[in-house]
């Protein structure tokens, strides 16, 4: 069934119509059906695995079938179904949708009918950092008492889940991710771009062609939108470049707000979020910013890391330019503690603290053993898990010399859970980072890993456990098993 935009969302924000989730498990689904029973729909969907994220919706009323089958839709008899990337069209639940003349939505493509059914949209994106950013935004504007709704691909203590619903359809907050171009499927009345660095080698073969698709993610704006830039990324003016000749009539007319140091420039000028001074105390950032050449105020973080500033001034900006004002940025920033996976302090285990991060890139790793080097520890232990083949493959350069810097760099096999081609392995890696000298280890089990950690980790240890399954050993270590407390 092919439907307009407007149908679309007649359609899935209609109370009482029944949208059916499939793949309701994964971390940006299981949001969008908590929102979408927020919104007065019937939600109900299908997984192939149990989790935490499904136990919560069971929770809540919705009801998931654990076999993907035709009778699933057949007995629920959907208004429509939302889908991900990851379900192929051969999918039981999806034929049988497109039998019966179920409109089928994938779930960018419903992102971005909940960005319009907002007066103000605020889409964050970027190679990294977008969730850890659009978590800050958001708890500034929640703290200013401007009350936004929230799409986070990660659970956030706050909110005890992935998003936050709010009381009307005044501002929504979310991540826009580049993946299979999902973000260019999203409406933004404000659009920040943290960071371009080549990802997702798969879909994007050349930095070339990721700075082309940003272009296009900002080509989307209407004139008068905000856009939230980093003064310091020297690919952010060819992107911008592109954008106006995708769309001449934004030339001239975004407000386009910078945010960086004051070395850096933009169009010529000092940075209008400037971080003027910047200290670290034990690893953690305390920070003076300055708007507009003017004092703006003093901040402090609890999460440690350079890009973990310029995450929160890229927060700070987006806020801003929202309604939001620097004491509630101050207070919010001060009590965050980071979203799930991001520079999570799972506890101890031996007397030495774990970190669970979900680094999947080399600027990222290199970022992240940057803060942990600046926290006071004995031996550090840098554990990496790449996600997907085709990164792992494609990036190989960047992880050997990302990794190569490490004392105790350790490589777990290639997480995926998408892609059929597995002829590369973590191990090649791991071999060219011990050719530069360094005694860089490989497992091929989660459980060899974990057993390692376990024999060698001793009090005042730091370990870094990076990546995606391999975060679990994160929480087996030290017993962790609430995610919000």
């Amino acid at each position: 069934m092919q439907l307009n935009i407007e149908q679309l969302k007649e359609l899935v924000f209609k109370p009482n119509n029944k949208i059916y989730f499939v793949g309701i498990g994964g971390i940006s689904m299981c949001g969008l059906a908590e929102l979408a029973q927020h919104h007065g729909m019937q939600v109900a969907g299908s997984d192939l695995h149990s989790n935490n994220r499904t136990k919560y919706l069971e929770s809540l009323g919705i009801t998931i079938n654990y076999q993907q089958t035709a009778d699933n839709i057949e007995n629920f008899r959907p208004d429509a179904i939302v889908y991900t990337l990851a379900i192929p069209e051969d999918n039981p639940e999806r034929v049988k949708a497109g039998e019966l003349g179920i409109a089928e939505i994938e779930r960018a493509v419903y992102l971005g009918l909940l960005n319009r059914n907002y007066e103000n949209s605020i889409n964050i994106a970027g190679t990294n950092g977008k969730t850890t950013t659009t978590a800050m935004c958001s708890l500034i504007l929640i703290e200013q008492g401007l009350d936004p709704t929230v799409h986070l691909g990660a659970e956030l203590k706050q909110f005890k889940t992935t998003v936050r619903p709010g009381s009307n359809n005044h501002l929504m907050v979310s991540e826009a991710c580049e993946f299979g171009r999902s973000f260019l499927h999203f409406y933004s009345t404000t659009a920040a771009v943290l960071n371009i660095d080549h990802d997702h080698v798969d879909i994007f073969p050349t930095i070339e062609d990721v700075v082309y698709a940003f272009a296009e993610f900002v080509a989307l704006l209407d004139p008068g939108s905000n856009l939230v830039v980093p003064a310091f990324d020297p690919l952010i003016p060819k992107m911008l470049e592109q954008a106006y000749r995708l769309n001449p009539a934004i030339r001239n007319q975004l407000k386009v707000f910078s945010f960086g140091y004051p070395q850096d420039r933009f169009a010529g000028h000092k940075p209008d979020l400037c971080c003027e001074k910047l200290d670290f105390i034990e690893g953690y950032p305390y920070f003076r910013l300055s708007l507009s050449g003017e004092y703006f105020g003093n901040f402090n973080l609890k999460i440690p890391g350079k890009f973990n500033v310029e995450n929160a001034m890229a927060a700070i900006a987006c806020a801003y330019l929202n309604g939001a004002e620097a004491e509630a940025a101050r207070k919010a920033l001060a009590e965050f503690t980071g979203a799930e996976g991001r520079f999570t302090e799972t506890g101890l285990y031996n007397g030495a603290r774990i970190i669970a991060d979900y680094a999947h890139h080399p600027d990222s790793i290199t970022a992240t053993l940057q803060a942990a080097e600046k926290i006071p520890h004995k031996n550090l232990y840098a554990v990496f898990q790449p996600i997907t083949y085709s990164r792992a493959k494609g990036l190989a350069d960047g992880f050997v010399e990302a990794l190569a810097k490490a004392k105790n760099p350790i490589l777990m096999e290639v997480y995926d859970d998408r892609e059929k081609d597995h002829s590369f392995s973590s191990e090649i890696i791991a071999r060219r980072i011990q050719e530069k000298g360094v005694n860089a280890l490989f497992f091929g089990s989660l459980d060899e890993l974990e057993k390692h950690l376990r024999s060698v980790l001793q009090e005042g240890d730091l370990a870094i456990i990076m990546g995606q399954d391999v975060r679990t050993i994160a929480d087996n270590l030290t017993g962790r098993t609430d995610h919000f407390k």
